[in-house]
């Protein structure tokens, strides 16, 4: 049997250089899950783009693509106002998203090509270091990486689309997790029970680590909202 050719999306490209949109959602969605701006708060476009000291076209595309995630509602001839998931709504995403991401877990244990796998562990190496200097933002931009990686090496392009689609919906309740006291350690040991799955070709655990890691996110996030 030949091995499987190398994945047209490896290696992962490092994250390019944000959007001004991607920038705005990300500043809002931030302001949204922290509380800064609470459930039922206008979202004036004019105010935003003053603010932010941009044109209003990328805060309507950001609030646009804020509403996709829940958390914001937009109501016709009424404007924008912050509505945030209800636990069932947040259940529902992060279950959709630990299936889809266990699966492409499981996956790329069966297909990854000895560079990806040698990629991962590269990108798994860099987590320890941003764990140890203890840098949150940095931590938060290769973590995406380590996760495209991942999709990557699933060698199934279109449950790739799906799952970077989903990730971009859950992402500001991902990002939120970090701020938990411990989770920079917590998340790196969850990845690291990912990668020793993936690496020994053990499907069913790389899915079970996987899907486990997802859903300490999901509890993280759980906690971290209830303190704030």
């Amino acid at each position: 049997m030949q091995p499987p050719a190398a994945s047209p999306h490896w290696p992962p490209r490092p994250p390019s250089p944000r959007t001004r949109t991607e920038t705005l959602r990300l500043q809002i969605a931030d302001e949204i899950v922290t509380g800064a701006l609470e459930p039922g708060a206008p979202l004036d476009e004019q105010e935003l783009a003053a603010r932010f000291g941009v044109s209003r076209t990328p805060v309507r595309e950001a609030i646009r693509q804020l509403s996709a995630s829940g958390l914001v509602s937009v109501r016709p001839h009424r404007g924008a106002v912050v509505a945030l998931p209800t636990p069932a709504q947040l259940d529902d995403m992060f279950e959709a998203m630990a299936e889809l991401e266990a699966l492409c877990a499981g996956m790329a244990a069966r297909s990854m090509t000895t560079p990806e796998r040698r990629g991962l562990e590269a990108l798994h190496d860099s987590l320890r270091l941003l764990m140890q200097k203890g840098d949150p933002a940095r931590y938060r931009e290769t973590n995406e990486a380590f996760h495209a990686a991942i999709y990557a090496g699933a060698h199934n392009g279109y449950l790739a689309d799906i799952a970077l689609m989903t990730r971009v919906r859950v992402a500001p309740f991902r990002r939120a997790q970090f701020r938990a006291s411990g989770r920079l350690g917590g998340s790196y040991h969850e990845h690291d029970a990912i990668v020793r799955a993936i690496l020994r070709g053990d499907e069913p655990g790389a899915r079970t680590a996987m899907r486990d890691h997802i859903g300490i996110v999901r509890d993280a996030f759980r906690s971290y909202a209830e303190r704030r």
